[in-house]
């Protein structure tokens, strides 16, 4: 099979760029239509590399008249008049903000290029005035509105977060920056604000009334991300490369994809939609992998996560209801905003105004859980990874005193502070360890005659754990039977493994376990 000569558009956010080059695109076009054709000012949260940049770009060449870039396009039979308007693009997300110094020199930088196009008064010292002004006259030179793109508003406040003091000056920067918008609305044809998350005491929220909050509304739920549908129609050839690659059909490869990249909903009722980050990368380099999770470490979400207290367990479905995960906050003190906004959490339900959260899929809920590894054990990923594996193997054999010989020396060997808070720890260290496991060899936590610990299956075995802190082993594999976790598993032809584990709270480990087969 002749494999595709597809360019892929890995590390490039800019639209002109994409399309000259001739890298593969998924038309989105139809949707920044509509959305230039029935408002005039906008914000949208999205999680980071999920195509927030390249939607920012796209309005910037609509909106410069570029037409011969949008040739074959859904926008080519849409727009009729291509009007050429005076753009102010900005993106925060440029530089890193561990000290103010580095926010002054961005907007510095940005106000200069603007003030060489349409010039600066010297009485204009502070990065609102200069702001005012480069508005007030780029709207005088060229008679037409003018066209306000921020991309990434938020990142000095990400990059701040634990600092109180830096964060409070990066904030009243921004927000002096951000205050002539309110003052020009009339001079200004479309504004559009991107972030990962809300922050409620922006001015730029408050102030601007107008504001059209997009980022849960169902007719622009699809406008960052793949569809399916996109998906199939846009690469087969390089599904069906991927799927060759990796001595798969072209179903198993789609239903790989699906199941490592798809499943983000940002509406109850809208479609979801895979990772464009993730998608770029696999069917570019044919082998899976976790690449949006690899690209950046969520070291603010693990802080927060282990001062909550949080039971990790929960965070497979969390039901709440819209004001609670998707509010803007102060800081990032809330845990389902924030896992929500940042697109560790997605929507997965909803009934009776209340919403069910979970992980979009296998590559966030993997990668998630073994960026908290270290801070729960005190070990590094590396000799976790390698002490899994040990567990894994054992299992793989039918070993299980084996495996549990050395899950029990593994909690031996964490700190003793890291296990010392209560019970709960240790459950989730438990539920942390047999979880990754389940990379390997597939965990599925639910059954539809209950719920067990762990359920681990292989090729020949099928293990049901029931965890018990200060109760026997015996009173947990009654539990095993009495809930009929093992139903599901009996008309198969794996052996089934029942495991009862009991933990003391006093000596913090494992005390002993049996086993029982069915």
């Amino acid at each position: 099979m002749e494999l595709p000569t597809r360019i892929f558009p890995i590390g490039i956010q800019d639209f002109e760029q994409l399309r000259t080059r001739n890298y593969a695109y998924v038309d989105k076009t139809a949707l920044v239509y509509q959305m230039v054709s029935t408002n005039q000012i906008y914000f949208l949260s999205r999680p980071r590399r999920f195509g927030k940049s390249m939607l920012l770009s796209t309005l910037k060449s609509y909106f410069e008249g570029k037409k011969h870039l949008f040739e074959g396009l859904a926008m080519e039979q849409l727009e009729k008049e291509w009007n050429t308007y005076p753009v102010l693009h900005i993106s925060f997300a440029r530089t890193r903000y561990n000290e103010v110094k580095n926010l002054h020199v961005l907007l510095n930088i940005q106000l200069s290029e603007w003030e060489k196009l349409y010039g600066r008064n010297a009485e204009e010292e502070s990065f609102g005035a200069r702001f005012d002004g480069i508005i007030k006259r780029a709207y005088a030179k060229t008679g037409r509105e003018v066209v306000v793109l921020i991309d990434e508003y938020d990142s000095p406040m990400l990059d701040s977060n634990g600092q109180k003091e830096l964060q409070k000056e990066l904030r009243n920067i921004v927000r002096e920056f951000f205050s002539p918008l309110k003052d020009n609305t009339l001079m200004l044809r479309f504004l559009f604000i991107t972030g990962i998350t809300k922050f409620s005491q922006m001015s730029i929220f408050s102030e601007l009334n107008s504001l059209n909050n997009i980022s849960m509304d169902y007719q622009y739920s699809t406008i960052c991300g793949i569809t399916e549908a996109e998906l199939l129609n846009n690469f087969q050839p390089d599904i069906e490369a991927l799927a060759e690659e990796n001595e798969e059909t072209y179903e198993e490869a789609c239903a790989h994809l699906k199941r490592m990249y798809d499943g983000y909903h940002f509406n109850q009722r809208s479609e979801g939609v895979y990772n464009p980050f993730s998608i770029i990368n696999v069917l570019s380099k044919k082998m899976y992998d976790s690449y949006w999770y690899s690209s950046g470490t969520p070291t603010f979400l693990v802080e927060l996560l282990k001062k909550e207290q949080m039971d990790l367990r929960e965070l497979e479905q969390s039901e709440a209801t819209a004001q609670s995960f998707d509010r803007s906050t102060d800081t990032l003190t809330d845990v389902l905003p924030v896992l929500y906004q940042s697109g560790y959490l997605t929507i997965k339900g909803y009934q009776h105004n209340i919403y069910t959260l979970g992980y979009p899929n296998e590559e966030v809920k993997y990668g998630f859980i073994n960026s908290l590894l270290p801070s729960f054990v005190g070990r590094s990923q590396i000799e976790s990874e390698i002490s899994l594996i040990a567990m894994k193997r054992a299992l793989d054999k039918g070993d299980i005193e084996a495996c549990m010989t050395r899950f029990r020396s593994f909690v031996a060997s964490i700190p003793y502070e890291l296990k010392s808070d209560n019970e709960t720890r240790f459950e989730t260290i438990f539920y942390i360890l047999f979880r990754l496991m389940g990379q390997f060899v597939q965990t599925q936590l639910k059954t539809s005659a209950g719920r067990a610990d762990v359920v681990i299956t292989n090729d020949s075995y099928v293990y049901l754990f029931e965890l018990k802190v200060g109760a026997t082993p015996d009173e947990a594999l009654a539990q095993i039977d009495d809930r009929g976790y093992g139903v599901p598993y009996e008309a198969g032809n794996r052996t089934v493994v029942k495991v009862g584990v009991s933990y003391d709270k006093e000596t913090r480990n494992i005390t002993e376990w049996k086993v029982k087969g069915m």
